[in-house]
């Protein structure tokens, strides 16, 4: 059994935010295999076989809860955990898969660790940046990408999603050799 879950805030005005690039490609991996969404576990969720799909619907500083309740209920390794998520130090169209690490500053990666009491799991990093000068994190990660950037969006979460689901099979090391890098 795998968990893949995209991070970001479930109400409306944050869909198109930068913080909100991991529900992004978790929308486009579930329009590719044509699955639906229910709500369990904290999370807008789905299982497919034996890999399930999740957004946590705790909002992005809270997404802890939804992974550790999924995890508990089908006893899922934390190896076998993907996090894709949003990364304001790489540049927008870079992906980043690192197979564990600290939080880097990021408010959902470190709830995920405080809930599951661990750092070894995997992750898909999504760049958005750079962040202008004179303007704090937290507002740049709430912005909406604007109109130059969204064609390197849209091809940066089609690459993605393929990204994720090549996961499910693929090693780490062969994973990065393939998309580690501006897209």
């Amino acid at each position: 059994m795998k968990l893949i879950a995209g991070l970001g805030n479930p109400e409306p005005k944050y869909m198109k935010t930068r913080h909100n690039v991991g529900f992004m490609v978790m929308d486009e991996i579930l329009k590719q295999k044509g699955l639906k969404l229910a709500e369990k576990f904290k999370s807008y969720y789905t299982k497919d076989n034996d890999i399930i799909y999740c957004m946590p619907a705790t909002y992005m500083n809270l997404s802890g809860h939804a992974i550790r309740e999924i995890i508990s209920f089908y006893k899922i390794n934390i190896k076998d955990v993907l996090i894709i998520y949003d990364d304001i130090s790489l540049d927008l169209g870079t992906l980043r898969f690192r197979e564990n690490g600290t939080d880097g500053g990021h408010n959902g990666i470190k709830s995920i660790i405080k809930e599951t009491g661990s750092l070894d799991f995997p992750r898909l990093k999504i760049g958005i940046g750079p962040q202008p000068k004179g303007i704090k994190s937290e507002n740049f990660v709430l912005q909406n990408f604007n109109r130059d950037e969204r064609e390197t969006l849209l091809k940066m979460v089609q690459t993605a999603s393929n990204a994720a689901l090549d996961w499910i099979t693929k090693d780490m090391r062969e994973l990065q050799n393939k998309y580690n890098k501006k897209h």
